[in-house]
């Protein structure tokens, strides 16, 4: 390991003047201790779940106060960072519009505004469901109407997320929900888009929502008080108070969350209630809201499917036949599986994520190789029969590729998404006939950016159970230097979530200064279909750790980084995987990032009145059963520290959290201070008007990045310290 000078003694990068740094904060221990399977579980820092005690604040904002005096030194060059940052974002910008109804509608960005502004125009007679430009004739002869501005809306409020919108067939009336509290706590509110008004009335915790087709009835979801847990369906009309709303549905088994939704051609209204393992849909005509639900097949412990419509049949995805999920059709009126007709059939080396249904064709979106697929089935006819015809081509061995906004069921054309580590984000339009594609819109790069600086490659590392594990990697190509670069190394791998290969140009101030990213791919995400979910989660989660590390070891030995200066980052579940595999091998890393990290995992876990902790047994296990119990106790980070020279960390959460509490990473880091045998530097950062994903607003987002994007370069050495 490098060796690090003591963290008392901090150069300025201009100065080079002395600067002298307090102590950190040391947490008052508590000591509790709980008897679990007739293991006493100690924690002396079980008092900083107190949100509400005065001593708490003190304590997160003394650790605030210490990392603001750790970091001070590099405050140039976090503004450094933030201007290159903002430098290579185009400041005011229009998405690419989309039909729905009567309207083209889009979201625009003014320099110096935080948030994105929603509008809409009226579509001129004679205009047909195609890519309308910004700057033609059609679109500038209609007037703009502005249906929500984030920045309105958001004064007052440090922070603001507009949750989940809808809009009535007619196009008159907005259903939209809005946090401002980053706790993901959103009150719905019902816009008049005619006259511009608010209707009087609003409802709390929200989550989905759902116009019918009457133009007057709404349905939403609502979360219980305690759990988060979305758990009925409301039905609301517009000429009654919301205090008259009805209650349609509650599920009360604790696993699952409901949502709501309507197919592509808008015929039925879905009402879907799914765990981790398991779903259940009801459907009702969405010309009928005065009816009741109708069930498609009752729910089996680990059968999951989604469904849609088309012509008189459910198209349906389902994983009964195998984890990879099949599709399959079944009549309107004889939903039940005994109905079921197979039309593409499980395969065990392709995932099939979704498919995306329009009257003339589908796409069926898959997973091959670690990589998306966008396949093309025509239909024959009015009936079931389709034939796979074509196959979208991308050109970069790692990609990401996704359906976009497609609101016309009647429609020969099909808009996606495609972005790389080295390709902006762009959206393509394909002509189901032609079978060719048309760029819409690339995001544009201001400030010289030049992708052929740019490689991307993708590699694999051999897990220590023999398992290939792949691994993405960009960086620039003049900055190379086999053996010498700074690594960066991005991992998650929970809940079968497939890691994302996209652009960002901010990750530019990394590559051009030198160092190679990479995303490994690890067991427990659904990188190569939900068997590689499984191999990660419950009895077998240690792979995810031993994957990471394993993907690390090789990166060193194949000559893409230093071992001596090696970063990895995580969030959220990511951030147990930090945790973990700082535990297991903190001689492998020189810095450590770890966002709202769950990383008290055992506290948590035991815990059933918290949010998540009773559906998440799905995928950690339940830990009062012994054998879970004892599994996760072997990996949970917060147990598991030890007298030991760890990394560097910089440990990030949110006070309003509520996906993983403040108080996790908070007990971590207390804990840590207390052990580690090492100067290195150890931050606790906390944002005390934010939740889970951080600052809200596009430029608070931004400053947040350049603290990170410094912190990384000083421990890697490639500014002084």
């Amino acid at each position: 390991m490098t060796k690090v000078p003591s963290p008392r003694k901090h150069y300025t990068e201009n100065e080079m003047s002395l600067n002298p740094i307090p102590s950190p904060p040391i947490a008052r221990k508590h000591q509790t201790e709980t008897l679990v399977h007739g293991v006493p579980l100690a924690d002396d820092y079980a008092w900083l779940r107190d949100k509400q005690n005065p001593e708490v604040t003190a304590y997160l904002e003394a650790e605030n106060a210490y990392a603001d005096a750790v970091l001070a030194p590099l405050n140039g060059l976090r503004e450094q960072l933030y201007q290159e940052m903002l430098s290579h974002m185009k400041q005011t910008d229009i998405s690419v519009p989309y039909r729905d109804g009567a309207w083209w509608y889009y979201s625009r960005t003014e320099e110096g505004s935080q948030y994105a502004i929603y509008c809409r125009k009226h579509a001129a007679v004679e205009q047909t469901p195609g890519a309308p430009g910004p700057d033609s004739g059609t679109w500038e002869s209609s007037p703009e109407q502005v249906i929500l501005d984030g920045n309105e809306l958001a004064k007052g409020h440090a922070f603001f997320a507009i949750g989940d919108t809808d809009i009535t067939d007619d196009g008159r009336f907005l259903a939209y929900t809005t946090d401002t509290t980053g706790f993901r706590q959103y009150t719905l509110r019902i816009k008049d888009l005619e006259t511009g008004e608010t209707l009087p009335g609003e409802v709390e915790r929200v989550g989905s929502i759902v116009w019918a087709a009457d133009n007057c009835t709404l349905f939403y979801t609502v979360e219980d008080e305690q759990q988060k847990r979305q758990f009925q369906l409301w039905r609301h009309t517009l000429i009654s108070l919301h205090t008259r709303d009805e209650l349609v549905y509650q599920d009360d088994d604790e696993r699952f969350n409901v949502g709501v939704g309507r197919t592509r051609d808008g015929k039925f209204l879905v009402v879907e209630s799914a765990s981790h393992t398991t779903t259940e849909s009801r459907v009702l005509a969405a010309d009928q809201p005065e009816g009741s639900f109708a069930l498609i097949s009752e729910r089996h412990d680990d059968h999951e499917y989604s469904i849609d419509h088309r012509n008189g049949l459910w198209f349906i995805r389902t994983n009964d036949s195998g984890r990879n999920f099949r599709l399959v059709t079944a009549p309107v009126a004889t939903p039940g599986r005994s109905h079921w007709t197979e039309r593409i059939p499980h395969r065990d080396d392709v995932m099939l994520e979704e498919i995306d249904l329009f009257a003339g064709f589908f796409i069926a979106c898959e997973r091959e190789n670690g990589l998306p697929r966008l396949r093309l089935w025509n239909f024959s006819g009015d009936g079931p029969e389709a034939a796979r015809t074509a196959e979208i081509a991308f050109p970069e061995p790692a990609y990401s590729a996704h359906p976009h906004i497609n609101r016309i069921f009647e429609t020969t054309t099909f808009r996606y998404g495609y972005q790389s580590l080295v390709t902006p984000s762009s959206v393509y339009e394909y002509d189901v006939a032609s079978g060719a594609s048309t760029l819409l819109k690339q995001l544009e790069i201001p400030g010289g950016f030049d992708r052929t600086l740019y490689a991307s490659e993708r590699v694999h590392a051999t897990a220590p159970d023999g398992v290939q594990v792949p691994v993405s990697l960009v960086y620039r190509k003049d900055k190379r230097e086999p053996g010498r670069n700074p690594l960066y190394v991005y991992g998650y791998g929970s809940y079968g979530y497939s890691l994302p290969i996209g652009f960002s140009s901010n990750r530019l101030s990394l590559l051009d200064r030198g160092v190679v990213m990479a995303y490994a791919h690890i067991r427990g995400g659904g990188d190569l279909g939900e068997p590689w979910h499984d191999a990660g989660k419950m009895l077998v989660k240690r792979n995810t750790f031993t994957d990471f590390i394993a993907s690390v070891e090789h990166l060193t030995a194949a000559g893409f980084g230093d071992p001596k200066r090696v970063a990895i980052e995580g969030g959220s579940a990511g951030g147990l995987l930090m945790g973990a595999v700082s535990n297991m091998r903190p001689d492998l890393f020189r810095a450590v990032l770890s966002h709202v990290p769950f990383v008290d995992v055992m506290n948590t876990m035991l815990d059933a009145s918290l949010p998540l902790t009773v559906p998440e047994y799905e995928e950690w296990g339940d830990p009062n059963h012994e054998n879970y119990f004892q599994y996760m106790l072997s990996y949970s980070p917060y147990d598991n520290l030890k007298a030991a020279s760890y990394p560097a960390m910089l440990v990030k959460t949110s006070l309003n959290d509520s996906q993983v509490m403040y108080w996790e990473p908070a007990k971590y880091v207390a804990k840590l201070r207390t052990l580690k045998t090492d100067n290195n530097t150890l931050l606790l950062v906390t944002n005390m008007e934010a939740g889970h994903g951080g600052a809200s607003g596009r430029y608070d987002y931004l400053k947040e990045i350049a603290l990170d994007y410094a912190f990384l370069l000083r421990e890697l050495g490639i500014v002084s310290r």
